[in-house]
Order: C-alpha cells, then sequence, then structure tokens
C-alpha cells in the first residue's frame, strides 16, 4: 500500500511538470507566431486621446536587490575519468525519454503528448484566428474611442447651445412680460386718455374751423365788390414823377400821370424824397401781399395795388406791392435817357442800392429786352457781371444785360434745351429778363425771415426775392423797389 502511494505520488509531480512545460512551449511558440508574422498588430498599449488624456510620463523604479541569494556550484567531475554506466528503462507499455536519466514516460503522458501533438497545428490556427480578432477589436475599440469622444464634444455644444437657448428664451420671455405690461397700462389707461385729449383738440379743432369758414365767407363777401383805394389825389401831374416834382409836387405818394398828351392817363406812385426826388416806382416788394407768379399779358399791363393810405392821413402816401407794367416801362425809357435806381433791405434793416445810369427796355416786338450801364453803389452790380460768387462761363450764365424778359408761359431766357419743362421762370417763381437763370431775383416767391433752403422751394431752386452779389443765393431780400426818372445832370 505505501509503495502505491508512493508511485501516485511520483505520477501526480510528472503530470505536473509535464503541464507546466507545455504551458511554457505553447506561450513560446505563439509568441514566435507572431514574430514571424508582423502584420497581425498586435498591441499592448491604449490609444492616447490628446484632447482629453494627459502624455504619460515614466514612474521612478527603485533599484535592484543586491546581496544574498545561492552559493557557488560545486565542480562536476570531469568525463573522461568516470564511465558512465548505461541503465537500460524497464518496458512499462510506455515511452522513452529524451533524456536516458529521466527513465520512462508513463502510459498516460504518452497518450497526452500524442494528442498535443495532434491538435497542435489547430491550435496555431486558432491562436492565429483569435490574434487577427484581437487586432480588429482593437481597431474597433479605437475608433468607437474617437467617435465616444466626438460624441462628448457634440453633447457638450448641445448643452452649451441648449442652454444659451435657455437663457435667450428667458430675455425674450421678460421682455415680452415687460411690453406686455406696458401693451396693458397703454391700452387700459394711456389710450382712453389721449382719445379724451384728443376729443377735446377736435372738437376745438371743429369749433375754429367753423369760424375760419364764417370768416372765408365773410372775405369772399367782401371781395366781390371791386377793390378801391379811398385816397386823396394831388391836382398836381405831368408826363412823369420828375416833371411833377419840378412843377411843385414834393410829397411822396401816389399821382396821376400823363406820358403822353391824347393818351389815358395812370396812376403811379413818385418818390419825392430818395437821392433828390422825382423816381417813379416801377416795381415794389415789401410783405409778399401780392403774387409774382403771374403771366405775360399781366407782366405786360401791370398788376398789384401801386399805393395804400397812411394811417390818420387822407392821401395814399405808402406804396403797395406791384409791377407797374412793361408797355409803360419801355415807353418811359423811350422817351430819353433813363436811370435806374434798385434799393434792398434785409430782413435786419441793413440797406444797400445798384445805381445805373444808363436803362432801356424795347418793345414787346423785341420782347421787351433790358440795356444798364454805368453802375455804382453798394449792392455789386449783378445785371451787368453776374454773380459774384461764380466765375467763367458760369457766372456768364447769370448775366442779365441784354435779355429778352421771360414768364412762364412765354420762355425767352438764355437756357437753351430740348426739355420744355426747363424753363427759368417756372422754376424761379417769377418774370424777369432770365439768362440762365439769374444772379438777380426781385421778382421771385416771397420767403418770411430771410434764409430758406432747396427743399422749401417749389423746384429746389433759389427763387427767392435775390440779390446773389449781396446775400448769396438763399437769402430772400424783406424789401426791394425798382425806381427810374429821366437823366439829367445833378448840381
Amino acid at each position: 500500500q505505501r509503495v502505491v502511494t508512493l508511485w501516485i505520488l511520483s505520477k501526480s509531480s510528472a503530470m505536473k511538470r509535464l503541464l507546466l512545460l507545455l504551458l511554457c512551449v505553447s506561450i513560446v511558440k505563439s509568441q514566435f507566431d507572431y514574430d514571424e508574422e508582423p502584420g497581425v498588430g498586435a498591441r499592448g498599449h491604449r490609444p492616447l486621446d490628446k484632447r482629453w488624456e494627459a502624455t504619460p510620463t515614466l514612474r521612478p523604479a527603485p533599484p535592484p536587490i543586491s546581496g544574498g541569494g545561492y552559493r557557488a556550484r560545486p565542480s562536476q567531475p570531469q568525463a573522461s575519468h568516470l564511465k558512465k554506466l548505461e541503465r537500460k528503462a524497464p518496458d512499462a507499455g510506455g515511452c522513452l525519454h529524451a533524456d536516458p536519466n529521466m527513465g520512462v514516460l508513463c502510459p498516460t503522458g504518452c497518450v497526452l503528448q500524442d494528442t498535443l501533438v495532434k491538435q497542435e497545428r489547430n491550435i496555431k490556427t486558432t491562436v492565429r484566428d483569435l490574434g487577427n480578432e484581437v487586432d480588429e477589436l482593437s481597431q474597433s475599440t479605437s475608433t468607437s474611442f474617437q467617435y465616444v469622444g466626438t460624441l462628448k464634444e457634440l453633447w457638450a455644444k448641445k448643452q452649451k447651445q441648449t442652454i444659451d437657448n435657455q437663457n435667450a428664451v428667458n430675455g425674450f420671455s421678460s421682455e415680452l412680460e415687460k411690453h406686455q405690461i406696458y401693451i396693458q397700462e397703454t391700452v387700459n389707461t394711456h389710450i382712453p386718455n389721449n382719445l379724451r385729449v384728443l376729443r377735446s383738440i377736435l372738437e376745438n379743432l371743429r369749433s375754429k374751423i367753423q369760424k375760419l369758414e364764417s370768416d372765408v365767407s365773410a372775405q369772399m363777401d367782401y371781395c366781390r365788390n371791386p377793390c378801391s383805394v379811398s385816397c386823396n389825389i394831388p391836382v398836381v401831374s405831368g408826363k412823369e414823377c420828375e416833371e411833377i416834382i419840378r412843377k411843385g409836387g414834393d410829397t411822396s405818394e401816389m399821382y396821376l400821370i400823363q406820358p403822353e398828351g391824347f393818351a389815358k392817363p395812370y396812376k403811379v406812385y413818385c418818390d419825392m424824397k430818395t437821392e433828390n426826388g422825382g423816381w417813379t416806382v416801377i416795381q415794389n416788394r415789401q410783405d409778399g401781399s401780392v403774387d409774382f407768379g403771374r403771366k405775360w399779358d399781366a407782366y405786360k399791363k401791370g398788376f398789384g395795388n401801386i399805393a395804400i393810405n397812411e394811417d390818420a392821413k387822407k392821401y395814399c402816401g405808402l406804396p403797395g406791392e406791384y409791377w407797374l407794367g412793361n408797355d409803360k416801362i419801355s415807353h418811359f425809357t423811350k422817351m430819353g435817357p433813363t436811370e435806374l435806381l434798385i434799393e434792398m433791405e434785409d430782413w435786419k434793416g441793413d440797406k444797400v442800392k445798384a445805381h445805373y445810369g444808363g436803362f432801356t427796355v424795347q418793345n414787346e416786338a423785341n420782347k421787351y429786352q433790358i440795356s444798364v450801364s454805368k453802375y455804382k453803389g453798394t449792392a455789386g452790380n449783378a445785371l451787368m457781371d453776374g454773380a459774384s460768387q461764380l466765375v467763367g462761363e458760369n457766372r456768364t450764365m447769370t448775366i442779365h444785360n441784354g435779355m429778352f424778359f421771360s414768364t412762364y408761359d412765354r420762355d425767352n431766357d438764355g437756357w437753351v434745351t430740348a426739355d420744355l419743362s426747363k424753363q427759368c421762370s417756372k422754376e424761379d417763381g417769377g418774370g424777369w429778363w432770365y439768362n440762365r437763370c439769374h444772379s438777380a431775383n426781385p421778382n421771385g416767391r416771397y420767403y418770411w425771415g430771410g434764409h430758406y433752403s432747396w427743399d422749401m422751394a417749389k423746384h429746389g431752386t433759389d427763387d427767392g426775392v435775390v440779390w446773389m452779389n449781396w446775400k448769396g443765393s438763399w437769402y430772400s431780400l424783406k424789401k426791394m423797389s425798382m425806381k427810374i426818372r429821366p437823366f439829367f445832370p445833378q448840381q
């Protein structure tokens, strides 16, 4: 029984050694297979995602252990002196070991060896397949790891976007709440109050409109009657104001004159005070009460109010706004040498004048062509020299001397263009001796206050009562008058 027990223990020990040996051989061969086939792609590391992971560093290693251990091996006797005895292993139905000293392998070990040898090729193939699967799994794992990183980034962005959207929604919600409160307050409180205020304003305007309508109706009834100036006309008369002053008429007022013996007399305003008197006023602007944007026939015959009553006086001592008439002016200048005096006043009360020693206007057949000469004064020689602000041909376009008379229905200006709507009289507001177009515009539109701008003008032009050489294009004068008298040497 003891012998059997020892045999079993020795057999069990041999089996353990054999299994350990086979395991080592399998590991070495599998490693050898990987070395033979470098294309398998085996690795022992994990891919580093530099976006999220820090670069790994080596840890400090302790020094190797030194000292102690086994003693030296005893020396072996030389083989030449000792004769090795050959031991014949008993035939126990097994196989001989490669080392004769190890004896005979047990039958169980031989069977195991045969089995392992038979399965060796299948195991190598299986191991190789497993290696390929491990490589594929490694690649798939690396791709999945990248996908996971990408998904994390997208998720972080989505979370940030969600937070931003939530903040924006909260902001809009608060603004909407404020607007809703404001609208509710406006609808419930402000609008009713404003409506009540507007109703009261509307009622006030309605009453004012009714009053204006009644006033307009009364004014229309008044205007249906012919206008008349109730004032005494002096008995003294003459061909023109110069002859009247020489006959003793020394007050500035309205007179009757008769340039020709058999012609019908007509009314004029005589200035008997300015520069020794004797001036016949042919044009006057002072308050904008008369519209000067008129047709050819109106300028031919004349229009406006010659004179008005002066306070507490029975005679017409103040000139009105009027144009004497081109036929009358032409006839005056054809009677002999005539001088022209143009007086101006701005809205501050400053005054200037332009005096022309020679002045002639042709008849209607010659389109009332103007001629002036011998300038002197303080306003600037606009009629002969043009606008002082311009130079060259631009300045030449603003000279009035030698021009024909133009109105918006009779275009005789110097603006030659194929576009019939482009004419100076239509754009500059009155009849005048326009060139292309003006440096002086005494018959232009009347603007209160002086300064005006292009957006106030009907056609965007400088259409005011303008004398450019004094106040420029965009200043409309308060007063302007044109006076003539026969030229005579002054003593």
